[in-house]
C-alpha cells in the first residue's frame, strides 16, 4: 500500500532548530560528547515559586478543560503586564491564551492571511515564520539587513519591500537569531512607513521581552496609530525557563482574537490548566524575580563575544537581547578544512557538528545564508569548551 501524504506537508520544510537538536541527541545516544549550541532554551529551572503555584493547583484540583482563550484569570494577570511592561492597554476580549507562542503564530496567520498574501519578513527572522506563513497560503517577503546595521531593516527597505499584495509584517524584536532590538526611535520612523498603508497588520513577537541587556523595551503597539493593527504575541517559555510548560498569548484588536478564539477551539481547545494556573503566578511576580537568570546569560553573551574575536573568520556584532549570537562566517566560505570544502553556512554548521562535536544552527534557516546561531544558554564551562573546540576544527 503507498500512502499520499497532502502537497501541503510534502511542501512544508522541518525546523532547522529541531532537527539539529534531534540529531545531537541522537549522537549523544551513540556515545559522542556533543556540546549543543542549537536550541532555544534556557538551561535554568522553572523558578520555584512558579512550580509552587502549578503543586497548589493539582492539589485544588484543576483537572478540567479551560476556556478556548484561556482563564479569566489569566486573562486579567496579562492584561496586568502588557500595562505594566507595555504601556498597552487590553481587554479581555482582546487578549488569547494558546499553547506557546508558536500556535499563537500559527492562529494569527490562519485567520489573517489568504492564498498569494505577501508577509514581510526582515531577515534574519525566527525560523517557523516563513513556513507558517506559507501554511496559510501566504508569500513570505524576505529583506535583507546586515551585520552591519545589527540586522535591522531600515524605513527605505521597508517602504521598497510593500506592494499592492502586502498584508502584514512580521518581526521579533529582541530578534532570534540576531538578538537585535529594535529602539523606540527606529521602531516610530517604521511605523511612519506604516502609515501610508493602513492595511497592512503588524505582528509584533516579544517573547524575549525580558532577556535585554540595554533597557528600554519598546512595543509597536504603544503607538496609537499603530494599536488597532498590531498583534502583540508573547509568552513565558524563554524569560521564566518555562519552555516546556507551552503558554503562550497575545493582545490583539478585537476582531484578531475573536477569530484566533474560533480557529484555537476547533484545533485544539484550551491550553494545559496547571501551566495556565502557574503562568498567573509568574506574570503577576515582580520581573525583578528573574533578574538573575538575565544577568548571567549578560555574562555569557561577554564571553561568548570574547571568544569568539579570538577565532579568525567570525564577524560578530554585540546582541543587544535573547541569548544568540549570529556571526558572519562567509570568510570559509570555498575554503577546505579538514578535507570538506565549504560552500555555505548550512556545510559549516554540519561541519562544526561532525569536526568539534558543537551543534549549532544554519543561518539558511533564519534567511540569512551568510550566518550561523551559537545559543548561549548553556554554562559557561559548556560555552568555553565549545568554542575551543571550534576554535581548533577551523584553525
Amino acid at each position: 500500500m503507498s500512502i499520499q501524504l497532502s502537497d501541503r506537508i510534502n511542501n512544508l520544510a522541518a525546523s532547522a532548530t529541531l532537527a539539529m537538536a534531534a540529531k545531537t541527541r541522537e549522537l549523544k545516544a551513540e556515545g559522542k560528547d556533543i556540546i549543543g549550541l542549537s536550541l532555544g532554551e534556557p538551561d535554568f529551572n522553572t523558578p520555584d515559586y512558579i512550580k509552587d503555584a502549578a503543586i497548589q493547583a493539582v492539589n485544588d484540583n484543576y483537572n478540567s478543560y479551560t476556556p478556548v482563550d484561556g482563564y479569566v484569570e489569566l486573562k486579567d494577570a496579562i492584561i496586568t503586564k502588557f500595562n505594566r511592561d507595555n504601556g498597552i492597554s487590553y481587554d479581555r476580549s482582546q487578549v488569547v491564551v494558546s499553547t506557546g507562542a508558536k500556535q499563537a503564530l500559527y492562529n494569527i496567520a490562519q485567520v489573517c492571511i489568504n492564498p498569494g498574501d505577501e508577509v514581510i519578513l526582515p531577515c534574519p527572522y525566527w525560523v517557523s515564520y516563513s513556513d507558517i506563513i506559507k501554511l496559510a497560503g501566504g508569500i513570505p517577503v524576505e529583506v535583507t539587513t546586515s551585520i552591519d546595521n545589527d540586522f535591522k531593516m531600515t524605513p527605505a527597505q521597508l517602504e521598497a519591500a510593500i506592494t499592492s499584495k502586502t498584508k502584514m509584517i512580521w518581526y521579533s524584536s529582541p530578534c532570534n537569531p540576531s538578538g537585535s532590538i529594535y529602539s523606540k526611535q527606529e521602531l516610530r520612523a517604521l511605523a511612519d512607513v506604516l502609515q501610508k498603508y493602513p492595511e497592512i497588520v503588524v505582528v509584533s513577537d516579544e517573547i524575549y521581552e525580558h532577556i535585554n541587556y540595554v533597557g528600554g523595551h519598546t512595543s509597536m503597539a504603544q503607538f496609537e496609530d499603530m494599536y488597532e493593527r498590531t498583534v502583540t504575541v508573547n509568552g513565558v517559555a524563554k524569560a521564566f525557563a518555562m519552555t516546556g510548560w507551552r503558554i503562550g498569548y497575545i493582545g490583539a484588536p478585537a476582531t484578531i482574537a475573536r477569530a484566533c478564539n474560533k480557529i484555537q477551539g476547533q484545533v485544539t481547545s484550551g491550553a494545559n490548566c496547571i501551566a495556565q494556573r502557574a503562568v498567573i503566578t509568574a506574570l503577576e511576580s515582580p520581573v525583578s524575580n528573574i533578574k538573575y537568570m538575565v544577568d548571567e546569560f549578560k555574562n555569557r553573551r561577554e564571553l561568548v563575544l570574547k571568544l569568539l574575536r579570538d577565532i579568525e573568520g567570525f564577524e560578530s556584532n554585540t546582541p543587544e537581547g535573547a541569548f544568540y549570537v549570529f556571526p558572519n562566517i562567509s570568510y570559509f566560505f570555498g575554503k577546505n578544512l579538514n578535507g570538506t570544502t565549504i560552500n555555505n553556512a548550512t556545510d559549516f554548521s554540519m561541519y562544526l557538528l561532525e569536526h568539534a562535536n558543537v551543534a549549532t544552527v544554519t543561518g539558511e534557516a533564519f534567511g540569512n545564508p551568510q550566518c550561523i546561531r551559537l545559543s548561549y544558554a548553556a554554562s559557561q564551562e559548556q560555552i568555553k569548551e565549545a568554542l575551543a573546540r571550534i576554535k581548533a576544527a577551523v584553525s
